[in-house]
């Protein structure tokens, strides 16, 4: 058993902090806060004058790409399954000691030879073979030939350079999509990732393009609604994104280009939308050819005004950073992007903890209450008047075992 003391402790529903912060943890469960009594034979950790939050949650990571050594515009052709495997592993222990005990993986769109290299991931975590956060994973996303998510156009590669299977992710017409999404099901799946509309950084054309017809959308939802798993969709453009909202898709990722409209349908709908704010002010695009950096010249200020006009609706927002789009390890500077788009600090961590929560359908995290999983993090300061103090994660404690104090 474990008695952790610090100065203080969010009551993330609440809005609250509580003086001092104490939780009594029992294996992976947080047992009792404010504990009255402590066992005599409980291992105390002092935390001195940190604040105590419940383990971060991002709900759009892809661990599979970016990290170390990853400088190459070629890797797509470069790192085979394997090597892009090890890499998840460094991506995945960075995620979590910067205090993100839960995430999404959101779709390889790589070429593996149909092996869904998240799932593996999420396992060798969950044995305990591997440093990590709780993985979600998506399989491979599924993605029309050009789409945003076929990555051959993100480097504009010649015909049969990067061949991809419909298992692998590349589908046209209902009966491939389905197909490709059975597969992504059978072999681990926990939800299902479409591209719907263009992208800014890929060879696709405008980025608010729809993709996928209505069709096609409603029988991936289909698909994945009969088995109990959720659809997240990489939308920007309006058009698009109210076509997947219509055909029952339940999270939006970037979001970038709707309108009032369509965030209103979002919300008589319940559909959730991952932000990704912090790419249009931190994502690097030096590198990028020209016309990809005309896009996001044009895309990003745009998407800024959106997010704040879907914060001011009252869109369900959930926190997801599109890493390694920016650097793992790096994700608690979403929150600070939605802080400054219009979100009370207490929302924002919300975003990261109850909202995600709700997200993936899950009860046992996200909060700092009895019974539930021991994920728990440790900041300096006050999260509630300074948002930043979430990139200075000094503990790190996911599901009772602690993988980070400082």
């Amino acid at each position: 058993m474990i008695h952790l003391r610090s100065a203080r402790l969010l009551d993330v529903e609440k809005g609250e902090l509580l003086e001092p912060g104490e939780l009594l943890v029992d294996d992976d469960r947080i047992v009792e806060v404010a504990p009255t009594s402590v066992p005599a034979d409980a291992e105390t950790i002092d935390l001195g004058d940190l604040t105590l939050l419940p383990g971060l949650m991002d709900m759009e990571v892809n661990l599979l790409l970016g990290g170390p050594n990853h400088e190459s515009p070629l890797n797509p052709v470069q790192d085979d399954p394997a090597l892009r495997t090890l890499r998840a592993v460094a991506n995945a222990r960075r995620t979590l000691r910067s205090g993100f005990t839960t995430v999404r993986n959101l779709g390889l769109f790589v070429q593996t030879g149909g092996l869904l290299l998240d799932v593996a991931l999420k396992k060798a975590i969950d044995f305990g073979w591997i440093d990590g956060p709780r993985v979600v994973p998506a399989g491979h996303a599924i993605s029309p030939t050009g789409g945003h998510l076929d990555p051959t156009m993100f480097q504009a590669l010649a015909p049969h350079v990067l061949p991809i299977t419909v298992e692998e992710g590349i589908a046209n017409g209902v009966n491939q999509v389905r197909a490709a999404a059975r597969y992504q099901i059978k072999y681990g799946a926990e939800l299902i990732k479409v591209c719907v509309t263009g992208g800014v950084m890929s060879h696709t054309g405008p980025p608010g393009a729809q993709q996928y017809s209505d069709e096609e959308l409603r029988a991936i939802v289909d698909e994945a609604h009969r088995r109990g798993l959720k659809v997240a969709a990489h939308a920007h453009g309006d058009d698009g994104i109210r076509a997947a909202v219509k055909a029952g898709i339940d999270c939006i990722e970037h979001g970038s280009l709707a309108s009032d409209e369509t965030l209103r349908l979002m919300i008589e709908r319940g559909t959730f939308l991952v932000a990704t704010t912090y790419l249009a002010d931190g994502m690097d695009i030096s590198r990028a050819a020209p016309e990809l950096q005309a896009k996001a010249a044009e895309v990003f200020p745009r998407a800024r005004a959106t997010i704040s006009r879907a914060i001011e609706l009252g869109v369900k927002v959930a926190c997801g950073t599109d890493a390694p789009a920016i650097p793992h390890g790096r994700n608690a500077k979403e929150l600070v992007a939605l802080v400054d788009r219009g979100m009370k600090p207490i929302d924002a961590l919300r975003a990261a903890t109850t909202v995600s929560a709700e997200l993936i359908d899950v009860e046992d995290r996200g909060r700092l209450e009895a019974g539930l999983l021991a994920d728990v993090i440790g900041v300096p300061g006050d999260p509630l008047s300074d948002i930043g103090v979430t990139e200075k994660v000094r503990f790190v404690m996911k599901g009772g075992r602690v993988f980070r104090k400082d």
